[in-house]
């Protein structure tokens, strides 16, 4: 029997319920799918799991510095993984009740629980439930990619979702992947006391951000001793008495490492590909995302796709603000638009990289005059009183118009500083406006003022 909705919302990732939330305010009457476990990526396999592990390394971490600090600690410092799992199981627990919760006592929405399918572009089953609703939102997320490497299907691997249910701590644990993921994990477990190698198939590690920002990383994590191998041309597995062997490299260096066990972070790939969206007429690029114009609409009228699913943003926050950008244009008569939003994100590895706007080489590309300056964490004194003064901020100016085009803060609290040249940039304020601010002391975001006092043009 079909049952008729204003809307449908397929999925409960950051941007679902709260758009639920939104059209329910207003009259509207809401079926909402879900498959799985509440709260999407997020809260059940991505940031609030694995930031609360990287909380119990960084404690882990400065346990082990204690003498640094004039502490008597018995070092090194043992790791129950069992607790350490248990404490990051139960913040998601809690995060993934509340939004379930919030939406079954959410006054106009009927949840249903179970796979959903387009079956036409105004109607979806759920399993034995026929939906009709002439608007459709589609909030279904990504997981990790394997793509199809040599010998992968031969040995045990773990991804970001299934590392979060090991109880022990890998005795090598081998990234394969260079990115923001992979550096997060060998970070994290080198802090638990595993050996790890990460393995890199570029010339270095996290290729989207400046070279010298890689280059940081790259001794920020070789310092804690970690073994990095980049140009890894050669990659490939296959079982080994020890675990797993992955082939790095044909041409230099040892040719293969041995791990116990090994963690692919290559990537992500969208849900899109059981929803049956032909049915609909619903397009996706060659990676299988969902098509979008500018204001998150598909090829089809009356259907939008928000979150990692449209392969316009890759974050939590980015999901929220696509909520916010289909809300505003349906409910409030406005016209906002994704390419209005400026890029801003964070690796939290530690110290954590914040990051907004264009990298340098990205500006460099554009041809305008610009602007640059670069300062060490070692003249922050927020830094140098925690001990913790790895790393640099830069910032990258137009040289005509005094905007700001981006700026890195890899260092202490770099993820939180960041957001005051955020703001500045999202407000279209020249930068002497901030330059002539006065910030607290101490703290890490007092140095941002004088950065950009020292921008300079580049040659």
């Amino acid at each position: 029997m079909e049952q008729s909705f204003d809307a449908i919302i397929i999925g409960a990732g950051q941007a679902g319920p709260s758009l639920a939330a939104r059209l329910t305010a207003s009259g509207m009457k809401v079926a909402f799918a879900e498959r799985h476990l509440f709260g999407g990526t997020c809260v059940n396999t991505g940031c609030m799991p694995t930031k609360t592990l990287v909380a119990s390394a960084y404690a882990a971490h400065q346990a082990n510095r204690g003498a640094e600090y004039g502490l008597t600690i018995d070092c090194p410092i043992r790791i129950d993984m069992e607790r350490v799992r248990a404490r990051a199981n139960t913040v998601t627990i809690n995060a993934r009740t509340g939004v379930e919760t919030w939406l079954r006592g959410m006054d106009g929405v009927t949840v249903f629980l179970g796979h959903a399918r387009f079956e036409g572009p105004d109607r979806v089953r759920v399993d034995e439930a026929l939906l009709r609703a002439p608007r459709i939102f589609i909030n279904v997320g990504g997981r990790a990619s394997v793509p199809d490497m040599p010998g992968v299907e031969a040995v045990d691997y773990l991804t970001n979702t299934s590392i979060l249910r090991l109880g022990t701590v890998p005795k090598h644990l081998v990234v394969v992947g260079g990115s923001y993921i992979g550096l997060e994990f060998a970070q994290m477990y080198r802090r638990f006391g595993a050996e790890v190698t990460v393995v890199e198939k570029g010339p270095r590690l996290i290729a989207r951000e400046d070279e010298d920002v890689s280059d940081a990383i790259r001794e920020i994590l070789t310092d804690e001793g970690i073994a990095v191998r980049t140009n890894a041309t050669c990659i490939a597995f296959k079982p080994h008495p020890d675990g797993v062997a992955v082939g790095v490299d044909c041409t230099a260096g040892a040719p293969e490492v041995v791990g116990s066990h090994v963690l692919l972070a290559v990537g992500r790939r969208p849900n899109t590909d059981d929803l049956s969206l032909d049915r609909a007429g619903v397009t996706t690029d060659a990676r299988g995302y969902v098509t979008v114009d500018d204001g998150l609409a598909t090829s089809v009228p009356g259907i939008w796709a928000l979150g990692d699913c449209n392969g316009r943003g890759a974050f939590t926050h980015t999901a929220y603000n696509d909520f916010e950008i289909v809300a505003a244009n349906l409910l409030d008569g406005a016209s906002r638009r994704v390419s209005d939003r400026i890029p801003a994100y964070a690796l939290y590895i530690d110290p954590p990289l914040g990051r907004v706007g264009m990298t340098e080489t990205e500006a460099r590309k554009t041809g305008r005059p610009l602007l640059v300056s670069k300062r060490p964490m070692t003249r922050v004194g927020r830094a140098v009183e925690r001990a913790e003064t790895k790393g640099f901020m830069k910032v990258v100016a137009d040289a005509d118009t005094k905007r700001i085009l981006g700026a890195a803060i890899l260092g202490i609290s770099g993820d939180e500083a960041i957001h005051g040249v955020l703001d500045m940039m999202n407000a279209g304020a020249p930068y002497p406006t901030l330059q002539w601010a006065v910030p607290i002391h101490p703290t890490v975001s007092e140095l941002i003022p004088t950065v950009l006092g020292d921008l300079r043009p580049i040659t």
